[in-house]
């Protein structure tokens, strides 16, 4: 499908004067969508843009993808402008929005610091790039429903991308916004496991039971839509570190730091920050603010650490830090409390074996030996890194044009998505969002894919510019 800027005759005998640079952007998702809104508003002169995505209509990828209407986002509203320089925006948006602002009065004037459902962010992504692209007469835009299974570099400099559609032109820019990888767990919801027999009359006098496995936001989602939905069962969640989130604050949790210089050794920094926590804490402040703070840091710390020990924090630490950076509201973390205690959810802490007919076979925490679970159904809420084995990335990484970071957790990347071969950007080629989490720790977060968008479009500007030239 191809949506014209709403091109004027004048604007189209303009644009033929110039050589119009043409942009692909792979990914339909937040990382995609941020991405075509920050060009729209940052590169002032005529492009092209083609968005591809194997998907028919445009999901969101996990920022805003929701099969339920109430599910929450875990960041407040003061974290998700999509406007760069002011951060106040999706507050705007909201106070305009008469329904929501009915259906929430207690928080008017301001809806800084309340949780929204996910639709009601994705409604403001979408009218946010709908507004951008009707103020862009000079900008063509053509959605592309096909799966892009590679990347090629021609003469020039430029890209061909191919996909199992049509034939493509050559693009001057591409940029990778395909997220990282995760289990198709809506799916997994519907298939009910083949259970055999023997264990089939088992359940018909005992409790159902559901395992979910993983430890992060989604597994909380997905036990919580469940009894919403009605689900009277047993559930277990698996999780290899036995870390669930925890909860935001009830208040702003403004970021707070120490100003002392930071140690360079691994365990001393982690020393450094729970001794941090402590003294807020003591101060009649909170961790959550801390944590807020420490993400101001946290790219600068990284960059800092040898390669062994990102290597001993990716093993060992990135679950224990990773449940207290990516919080629940502390509504939905007092519903998964209180299932924990009443014993209706069981955390189990172990190593996912493989899926049975029956369940699945655990290695609990500590044991050699495994364990076979019963269970009717298993659903898989884990996120999983980037298939670098996919045929784009490797496409790119066996062209010399990507390499992988030294975590194996996706691509080498720069602050503004540049990919990196050798500490060198590959001119022309981005990789937003969480494609690049084993470069820069904090990207797959709202507020830093806009900023790293807006870099990155900022650096199509400064690139293009000379070229728009009459000829």
């Amino acid at each position: 499908m191809t949506v014209q800027g709403f091109f004027s005759a004048r604007t189209n005998a303009a644009a033929s004067a110039y050589v119009m640079p043409r942009i692909a952007v792979i990914g339909r998702g937040f990382s995609g969508m941020m991405m075509a809104i920050a060009l729209l508003k940052t590169v002032r002169f005529p492009f092209h843009l083609q968005l591809f995505d194997p998907n028919s209509s445009v999901s969101g990828g996990q920022a805003l993808a929701s099969g339920h209407s109430s599910e929450i986002l875990n960041s407040r509203v003061r974290d998700l402008s999509v406007s760069a320089g002011d951060p106040d925006d999706f507050n705007q948006w909201l106070s305009s929005n008469a329904p929501f602002r009915s259906a929430v009065p207690a928080a008017i004037p301001g809806f800084l610091q309340i949780f929204v459902p996910k639709s009601i962010f994705s409604d403001y992504v979408y009218q946010r790039f709908s507004e951008a692209f009707s103020s862009r007469r000079d900008v063509a835009v053509q959605v592309r429903s096909e799966t892009v299974f590679g990347l090629r570099r021609v003469r020039g400099g430029r890209f061909v991308v191919e996909s199992d559609g049509a034939g493509n032109a050559p693009f001057d820019m591409v940029v990778l916004a395909t997220g990282y990888g995760i289990a198709d767990w809506e799916a997994q919801a519907s298939d009910l496991v083949t259970v055999p027999t023997t264990v089939r009359a088992r359940r018909l006098v005992s409790r159902p039971h559901t395992i979910l496995l993983g430890s992060g936001l989604r597994v909380v989602d997905r036990l919580l839509q469940m009894r919403e939905n009605g689900y009277t069962g047993q559930i277990t969640i698996v999780s290899r570190r036995g870390f669930l989130p925890q909860s935001h604050t009830r208040n702003n949790a403004d970021p707070v730091f120490p100003a002392d210089e930071m140690p360079d050794k691994l365990s001393e920094i982690v020393r450094f920050i729970r001794r941090a926590c402590e003294e807020a804490e003591a101060n009649g402040q909170s961790w959550q603010s801390v944590m807020n703070g420490l993400r101001k840091h946290a790219r600068s710390l990284w960059r800092s650490l040898p390669a062994g020990q990102k290597q001993q924090f990716n093993r060992h630490l990135r679950a224990l830090y990773d449940s207290h950076r990516n919080r629940l509201p502390e509504a939905l973390h007092v519903r998964l409390n209180q299932e924990m205690a009443e014993g209706n959810t069981l955390l189990r802490r172990g190593h996912f074996i493989r899926r049975t007919p029956t369940g699945l076979v655990l290695r609990p925490a500590g044991r050699q030996e495994t364990e076979q679970l019963y269970a009717d159904d298993v659903i898989d809420c884990r996120c999983q890194a980037p298939d670098l084995n996919a045929p784009l990335l490797r496409s790119l990484i066996d062209a010399g044009l990507a390499v992988p970071d030294e975590l194996g957790l996706g691509l080498a990347v720069d602050a503004a998505g540049a990919l990196e071969v050798n500490g060198r950007s590959t001119e022309g080629l981005f990789a937003i969002g969480p494609l690049g989490l084993g470069s820069l720790p904090d990207i797959d977060l709202v507020p830093e894919i806009v900023t790293q968008a807006y870099a990155a479009a900022e650096s199509v500007a400064e690139r293009f510019h000379p070229q728009c030239k009459a000829v």
